[in-house]
This record gives C-alpha cells, sequence and structure tokens, in this order.
C-alpha cells in the first residue's frame, strides 16, 4: 500500500505546512534497534504463561501486536481484559485512556499495566476535568443545566467518565453513539425547553451523529470551547442548542480531507471511500461509508477481489489491511499524516520492558483508578451497556 501514485505527498516525500506538530512521517517506522528484542518477548511470555494476558489495539505497531493475546479496539479490549480473571497482569497496548477502562472493569487483584505511560491521548487531554466542570457551571447559570445529560466518548479519562456518571450521564462509542443519543435525549424529554447534549470531547462524532443519524441540523449544535470565556457561546445559543460539542478532535481523523477526496475520485476509477466518523463533517458526507474500526476492517474483508478502496483511519491499520488484502487496492486518506504518535510510544522495547520486570517480580507502569472515579465511570458504562441490543465495539 502506497500513495506513491496517488497526486499526493508521498510518505516522508514532502511537508504540509499546515500539519499539526506531531503528525509529520518520516516515513516508515524503523526497525527494532535491538534484533534479540522479539526472542527476549517470547522468552518473557513464556515464562509467564497464563499469568499474563497482552492487549493490542488495531493502531498499534506490527512488532507489538504480534505479541497480543487479542486485538481490538479499546472498549472491547478492556471487556477482554475483565473476562480473563485468572490472568494477574494485563498488559494494555494501547493508551492511557484504554488501561483505565481496563483497571475499572478488571478485580483488584488484577495489574493493568501500560508498557509507556507516555502512550497518552491527545482528543482526550482536550477535555479536562476541571474544564468540564466549568462549562457545567455556565449551564446552570444559563438555566439550561436541568435539560441537559452529557455523554462522553470511550476516548476520554476516567475522571471525564466519572462525572457523566455523577451527573446522570453515559458513555459511547463509535459504533452505538446514535442510541446513545437516542436514549440520552429520551432522558430529558418532558423538560421544559426541551432535551439537551453535552457531548465531549469530539466534536466531529457528536456532530456527525446528531446530524445524519438523529437528523439534527447544524444550527441545532453549537461548538463549547475551553479555552475561550464562558465557552465562546452566549447564554442564549445555549439555551436555543440541543447539542452542546465540545471543541475537541482526534489530531489522526481531524486531518483527512475533502480535497483529497476529490483528487482520489480523479485518480482511482470506482474507489469507495471509508472513514471513521471521528473525520470532519465535510469528509463524512463526501465518504460512501462510514463506521468505527471493526465497521471498517469487516467492510475491508467482506469487499470483492479487485475492488479500490480510500480508508480514512490510522496508518498502521489501512497498512495491516492492505498487508492482508492484496487481491484490493488500498490507499490511505491523507498527504501527510502518518502513525497515531501516541499510540506509537508503545513500541518493542517498552514491551519486552514491562513483560522482562514482571518475570523478575516487578509491576512496572500499572494504571489504577481511585475506587471512587471507578464506581461512577463503571455507572456511566453500565448504562451504556444497558442499551437493548446495540454492539458496543468502538
Amino acid at each position: 500500500m502506497t500513495t506513491v501514485d496517488l497526486p499526493l505527498l508521498p510518505l516522508g516525500r514532502g511537508t504540509d505546512l499546515n500539519s499539526e506538530r506531531g503528525v509529520e512521517c518520516p516515513g516508515d517506522l524503523p526497525a527494532a534497534s535491538d534484533p534479540d528484542l522479539v526472542e527476549r518477548a517470547l522468552a518473557a511470555k513464556e515464562k509467564l504463561g497464563e499469568r499474563v494476558f497482552v492487549l493490542g489495539h488495531h493502531y498499534q505497531r506490527d512488532e507489538v501486536v504480534q505479541f497480543a493475546d487479542v486485538m481490538g479496539d479499546s472498549f472491547k479490549l478492556a471487556r477482554d481484559a475483565a473476562a480473563r480473571p485468572d490472568a494477574e497482569y494485563i498488559v494494555f497496548c494501547g493508551v492511557h485512556f484504554m488501561a483505565e477502562s481496563a483497571d475499572i472493569l478488571t478485580s483488584p487483584s488484577q495489574a493493568v499495566i501500560l508498557p509507556d505511560l507516555a502512550a497518552g491521548c491527545s482528543m482526550a487531554d482536550m477535555a479536562r476535568l476541571g474544564q468540564v466542570e466549568k462549562a457545567w457551571e455556565a449551564l446552570a447559570e444559563a438555566g439550561v443545566a436541568e435539560q441537559v445529560v452529557p455523554v462522553t466518548y470511550m476516548n476520554s479519562s476516567a475522571d471525564i467518565k466519572a462525572f457523566c456518571g455523577r451527573h446522570d450521564g453515559v458513555v459511547c462509542t463509535s459504533s452505538n453513539a446514535q442510541a446513545v443519543l437516542e436514549w440520552a435525549f429520551d432522558q430529558k424529554a418532558d423538560s421544559e425547553g426541551g432535551a439537551k447534549v453535552l457531548f465531549f470531547p469530539d466534536q466531529h462524532l457528536g456532530r456527525n451523529t446528531a446530524v445524519l443519524k438523529l437528523g439534527l441540523s447544524l444550527d441545532d449544535c453549537i461548538v463549547w470551547d475551553p479555552h475561550q470565556p464562558g465557552g465562546g457561546v452566549s447564554a442564549e445559543e445555549l439555551r436555543a442548542a440541543k447539542v452542546i460539542l465540545w471543541k475537541g478532535h482526534c489530531s489522526v481523523h481531524g486531518r483527512f480531507s475533502p480535497d483529497t477526496i476529490d483528487e482520489l475520485r480523479a485518480e482511482i476509477p470506482g474507489v469507495q471511500i471509508l472513514v471513521h466518523p471521528e473525520c470532519q463533517h465535510e469528509v463524512v458526507l463526501k465518504a460512501d461509508l462510514v463506521g468505527s474500526t471493526e465497521f471498517i476492517i469487516s467492510t475491508i474483508e467482506a469487499a470483492p477481489s479487485g475492488s479500490a478502496w480510500a480508508i480514512g483511519t490510522e496508518l498502521n491499520l489501512v497498512k495491516r489491511l492492505a498487508a492482508a488484502h492484496p487481491d484490493k487496492r488500498i490507499a490511505f486518506l491523507d498527504r501527510t499524516v502518518c502513525y497515531c504518535s501516541t499510540m506509537n510510544r508503545i513500541d518493542l522495547p517498552h514491551l519486552v520492558w514491562a513483560l522482562e520486570s514482571l518475570v523478575d517480580g516487578q509491576v512496572v507502569n500499572r494504571i489504577e483508578v481511585d475506587p471512587d472515579t471507578a464506581h461512577y465511570a463503571e455507572l456511566a458504562l453500565q448504562r451504556m451497556l444497558d442499551l437493548p441490543g446495540k454492539t458496543q465495539d468502538d
């Protein structure tokens, strides 16, 4: 899979001056520096046996996911961990908020380990608890807090999930966002002035779901900017809005642009555009298919031989799909964005260090959520799980 034959900037051969810092791509990831790392990882896993359970997110490097016992999206992996109560150690190859969810759902006797503590999520970091609490105060001052149900995307910290738990809110994934928003509006349907949703931290998933799935208009949605006084909106706008979107985004999915779709359609006859709902609204409108990571994978698996696809999601996964389906033409839907910089912090040296430390009896980088936060976060998660007949994949 390459973009070399497209009218785009091939990996490592050009620069987009508008690119966000940290997402420039100098080319393919380098090989592991230590040729013995693979053997060391295998040896450590063998010594630990059933005591360790390694989770690998779809966006992780190949050098890491080859050692995963299961692969998947964040919440699926957390539930997989909870289904293995006999595993003493859960090594989560993902990012911080994912490991928090795993700690919330697993037993206190299990240790959840993140091989690199610097593996965070820029989207999750865009909604801090103090900022959300200030927004809630502003809603109260505008006289609409009693109408609002807070909904947080899975890609958020445990304390944000707990905020939703305390305020009768809920968590959603990219697969069930429609069902969750419908539930949220039902909770306050009898409120004077009508129900409202405060959706965070990803404005794009919230907007795409509200407009394209629930039939609301763009005018029904406003954006709360936590870095602006009063969120950058007036009390009148808060009272008029149906969906209050947090000004947050994914640094990978937010980069895909509609003009690239036009270029690809001109270059590749019959190409199908397949994107994640974290993409900008204008991109989603131009796409042929939109869905979660699991949806993207299953779509490519079911696609006929000879079909052409341009995929708007993280590059590790796109490259893996291209390698697994050589009978299909698969391209990456961007000029310069490469790998998720925080996902790629979990590399083979960090994984080997974590596993070998466990062999030596030392638990490193344990992720622990305090009991109070875990209780309320699990309440919000359980409200999502109680929705009948809906997938919980990301």
